[in-house]
């Protein structure tokens, strides 16, 4: 049973910084991406920043500069350094993870229950 635990969510100020950390438990093969998506009320869930297993990453414009990802493959987490944030970084965020579960070829993609980001003026 494959399980994706969230830590690290709540209120900041601007300007201010949250960090956010997600592990995977459970059996399994092996990850090949993690990464955090966000999701505002009424909006579609939009991909924040992920990393590979080798720790090539990828960020959306709105985060760059500001948000670094990070992997420590052998504790299984992926964790969201969210430093100079601002309002529009209010929102709900959501670890994915691909994980080979089935077989060591088969990856599927499994999502955390969400942890909120609250981001005051």
């Amino acid at each position: 049973q494959v399980e994706l635990v969230e830590s690290g969510g709540g209120s900041a100020q601007a300007g201010g910084s949250l960090r956010l950390s997600c592990t995977v438990s459970g059996s399994f093969f092996s990850i090949q991406y993690m990464g955090w998506y966000r999701q505002g009320p009424g909006d579609q869930r939009v991909l924040v920043a992920h990393a590979s297993r080798s720790g090539r990453t990828n960020y959306d414009d709105s985060v760059k500069g500001r948000f670094t990802i990070s992997r420590d493959n052998a504790k299984n987490t992926v964790s969201l350094q969210m430093d100079s944030l601002k309002p529009e970084d209010t929102s709900v965020y959501y670890c994915n993870a691909d994980i080979a579960i089935q077989s060591a070829t088969h990856y599927v993609s499994k999502w955390g229950p969400g942890t909120q980001v609250t981001v005051s003026s």
